[in-house]
């Protein structure tokens, strides 16, 4: 009996600091929102794959809603949001488009990398790992390891059906976004060369877009 006791002591023990040792994704995903909440601004490289077109450029973020990416690919497109107004400028087709926008960001994929993206999923989306908890390639073949999270939406009426995410393990800051659209479209957005809370001014969400340009105002339509 008293070998039975110890075995059995032994087994809870293990198993015990088993359970310790796991980290379940909502939780891991927690943590991330917590390392984001400690962000005032931040500035990244960001590139972008959407509808088979590659963008490239730097997106700039501000407490509690401010966003700008300016892209150098396509060269000198600006999107600005300053916590009202959202600007797009297309230098291809000469055109300002402005858009009185109200409870979001500028870009709905580079927004997700926010405190207040990552709190909409958290309350909208189901998280998992996509492969465990341990860093895994970003890409088949890549020296360079991610966390892999996987988002699965509630219910019918959000945006995207899944977002997967890849987190950086020391930082836990996002490396790549992928968000998958009911249709199957997928916008993809790749994060680095971070630059946390360096004081960014507001006057960086001030543009001032070239005065050759055609306005269009309004031109996001929403049915009542």
């Amino acid at each position: 009996m008293k070998k039975i006791l110890v075995l059995t002591g032994l087994i809870l023990a293990g198993a015990s600091a088993f359970s310790q040792s796991i980290l379940t994704a909502a939780a891991f995903f927690q943590t991330v929102s917590a390392e984001y909440s400690k962000i005032s601004d931040y500035e990244a490289t960001v590139d972008i794959k959407a509808a088979k077109q590659n963008m490239e450029g730097k997106v700039s973020f501000k407490r509690p809603d401010l966003l700008r990416i300016d892209f150098t690919k396509p060269d000198d497109q600006v999107i600005c949001f300053n916590g009202d107004m959202l600007t797009i400028y297309l230098p291809g087709s000469a055109a300002i488009l402005n858009q009185s926008v109200q409870g979001t960001g500028g870009n709905a994929g580079a927004n997700l990398a926010t405190p207040q993206g990552l709190s909409l999923m958290s309350r909208y989306y189901s998280v998992s790992y996509e492969v465990g908890q341990d860093p895994v390639p970003i890409d088949e073949g890549s020296s360079e390891k991610v966390i892999k999270l996987v988002l699965s939406r509630r219910n019918t009426t959000e945006a995207f059906r899944f977002i997967y995410l890849d987190i950086i393990p020391e930082s836990k800051l996002i490396r790549r976004i992928e968000a998958v659209t009911p249709q199957g479209e997928k916008f993809q957005f790749d994060f680095s060369n971070y630059v946390i809370n360096q004081g960014i001014s507001d006057q960086r969400f001030i543009y001032d877009p070239p005065t050759s340009a055609n306005n269009y105002n309004n031109f996001l339509f929403t049915e009542q």
